[in-house]
């Protein structure tokens, strides 16, 4: 198997490594890299759980290959806080219940990331449409919507 050269931005850091042509970005990220806030779901791109930001958009880590990444910056769950300070998205999922079994959350933050930097001021049905590719067994999604829109005036000084 032929293994790549790769240099990307890893929450803040840069990260050189060889992998496999074919290493999913899941993979390297939890396995290689030791980030397991990135899920492992359904590995068919549907659920979500291992949605992260690559050079600011959201991509299924689950169905994108590490080379894909080389030269990007990617965030996941774990670039979010900085240092003990949550992120006003993770502060607003626990207050707001936005979490149940928390197996899903680390998709939903990263969704609801890249919803806000481009949609500051979403509307309920906004956040509805902006998290349509990520999916929860344990809640009915309005703690998850209810945290989003909390988290939105807190960013916007509200």
């Amino acid at each position: 198997m032929s293994h790549h050269s790769i240099t990307l931005v890893v929450n803040g850091e840069l990260q050189e490594a060889e992998v496999p042509a074919r290493r999913l970005l899941s993979d390297f990220l939890r396995d290689d890299l030791h980030l397991t806030g990135t899920k492992r779901g359904c590995e068919t791109g549907v659920c979500g759980a291992c949605s992260v930001l690559v050079d600011g958009e959201v991509v299924k880590s689950c169905l994108s290959l590490a080379v894909h990444a080389h030269g990007c910056a990617v965030t996941t769950v774990e670039g979010l806080a900085q240092g003990e300070h949550l992120h006003p998205l993770q502060d607003a999922f626990m207050r707001c219940g936005g979490l149940q079994c928390g197996y899903c959350t680390p998709g939903f933050l990263m969704a609801s990331c890249a919803l806000l930097a481009q949609n500051p001021k979403p509307t309920e049905h906004e956040v509805r449409q902006g998290l349509n590719g990520n999916l929860c067994r344990c809640t009915g999604y309005t703690q998850i919507v209810e945290s989003v829109l909390d988290a939105a005036e807190k960013l916007n000084g509200n």
